[in-house]
């Protein structure tokens, strides 16, 4: 594991998976939420997110969470390790609750300066709706992986930790 793409619904934990995750295996992290979207929550043109990302994969090693399905075959493709979390939607409607708390007029650590933590109706129907509409199209991309790579799916908390500890 050297070069690892961890995805999956909003709240699902994956920068404090991928932060943990880099801080056992001494491999540096990129979160895409830090790197694609400018201040106020304008989004970084497309050409660019792939200019960032094609030089990210280049890299010996890296952790790079995300989802952005858009470039999502770009670091699929350069991976050796695909982490899947699929935690329950309630859990993660939840943790993005927390988290909103939490962060609520800041920006959080993993996120880009200048985009404060937000909670909108919007947000909430897309955790909501990925089971059913983004899910299925991730399970179908990691079917069609190539050999080599190895493909983890996470459905609890315990298991997230389990793997932690045994990585």
């Amino acid at each position: 594991m050297k070069k690892i793409v961890i995805i999956g619904s909003g709240g699902e934990g994956k920068s404090t998976f991928a932060r943990q995750l880099g801080k056992k295996l001494n491999i540096n992290v990129f979160h895409l939420d830090s790197l694609l979207w400018k201040p106020n929550w304008e989004i970084v043109p497309k050409v660019e997110q792939i200019k960032i990302q094609s030089e990210l994969v280049k890299k010996e090693e890296w952790i790079i969470d995300g989802n952005y399905g858009g470039t999502m075959d770009l670091r699929i493709n350069a991976a050796d390790t695909i982490i899947f979390l699929d935690i329950p939607r309630l859990v993660c409607i939840y943790r993005a609750l927390k988290r909103f708390i939490q962060y609520k007029n800041i920006t959080r650590p993993d996120m880009r300066e200048g985009c404060e933590e937000k909670f909108d109706l919007q947000f909430f129907k897309w955790i909501w709706s990925y089971p059913k509409t983004k899910k299925p199209l991730i399970l179908n991309r990691l079917q069609r992986v190539s050999d080599g790579k190895d493909v983890v799916i996470l459905k609890s908390s315990k298991e997230v930790k389990r793997f932690l500890e045994e990585s």
